[in-house]
């Protein structure tokens, strides 16, 4: 018999012996699941605004906004290296920096997370842009795979022509965080009138560059930067046509002495203090309408 014939008859073989048994009539017992195997949920109606963050700060909508994302979360865990997680370490970054600002007043915050929840990347600058934001920035930790010795912070912001090669692939790498396994996630076109979106973002380029200026000014002497320290990159999280908007790599999960700093309470003092001063001083020459 041959090889073709024989899976045939393997996937017909069942097939022909429930037919016999109907035709013979014999009725097979069936599991009964009993009433509580249906999952029931209410959906949120149509056009129901998802829900966004508390903003915490000052009860003023006239005083500045600043969200910050810490990148992936959930079922994605970002870079990892030596036992930790980015999405760990950034979360605590962010959490830092929101308490800094905090304590020192005047300013507005929100986090795009606040605990270890997936959000897709469109979610995040949308978050932003629903609550009206003054300033967008994405925090996360980078990774150079087997070269531990790679260390340092990078600022980032949107260039739809990637800066050099290396922060295209950064760009491809941090575009897939919406998928899980190669599934897209997100289920969005994200087919944009390219000339819409560049006139949008003019009006906002010239900030996003100017905060990303001011993260390297104010983190002299605090933080470890990789030269450049200012790159740019078509990264999807960077495109509110309308917020100023910022990628902060602070470090190389990858290196044990960078990823243990960002990891440390000290560590995270120095990220914070040196952020929100960046964040101060942009907000002092640029104050809110």
């Amino acid at each position: 018999m041959s090889y073709r014939l024989q899976i045939l008859l393997l996937f017909l073989a069942p097939l022909a012996l429930v037919a016999g048994l109907f035709v013979l009539g014999v009725n097979l017992p069936m599991l009964r699941l009993g009433e509580n195997y249906v999952i029931r949920f209410t959906l949120p109606e149509a056009g129901e605004p998802a829900q966004l963050p508390v903003v915490q700060g000052p009860d003023d909508p006239a005083r500045p906004l600043v969200v910050i994302d810490a990148g992936h979360g959930g079922r994605d865990p970002g870079a990892s290296g030596d036992g930790f997680r980015e999405k760990d370490i950034v979360l605590g970054l962010a959490q830092a920096l929101r308490d800094d600002l905090l304590a020192q007043g005047g300013i507005r915050v929100a986090l795009t997370r606040n605990d270890d929840r997936f959000l897709v990347v469109e979610e995040r600058f949308e978050i932003a842009r629903a609550l009206d934001a003054d300033l967008f920035l994405s925090i996360h930790a980078d990774s150079a795979g087997e070269k531990a010795a790679v260390s340092g912070a990078s600022i980032y912001t949107l260039s739809e022509k990637a800066s050099s090669e290396a922060a295209a692939r950064f760009a491809a790498r941090e575009n897939t965080a919406d998928a899980v396994n190669g599934v897209v996630l997100s289920g969005r076109n994200q087919t944009v009138d390219a000339i819409l979106v560049e006139l949008s973002q003019r009006r906002t380029s010239e900030g996003s560059a100017e905060f990303a200026r001011l993260i390297e000014r104010e983190g002299q002497g605090a933080l470890q930067f990789l030269p450049p320290a200012q790159r740019s990159a078509a990264l999807r999280v960077l495109r509110a046509p309308d917020v100023p908007s910022v990628l902060f790599e602070s470090g190389f999960i990858t290196n044990p002495e960078d990823a243990e700093r960002l990891a440390s309470p000290a560590g995270r003092k120095r990220f914070a203090e040196a952020l929100s001063r960046a964040i101060r001083i942009y907000f002092a020459r640029n104050p809110s309408e």
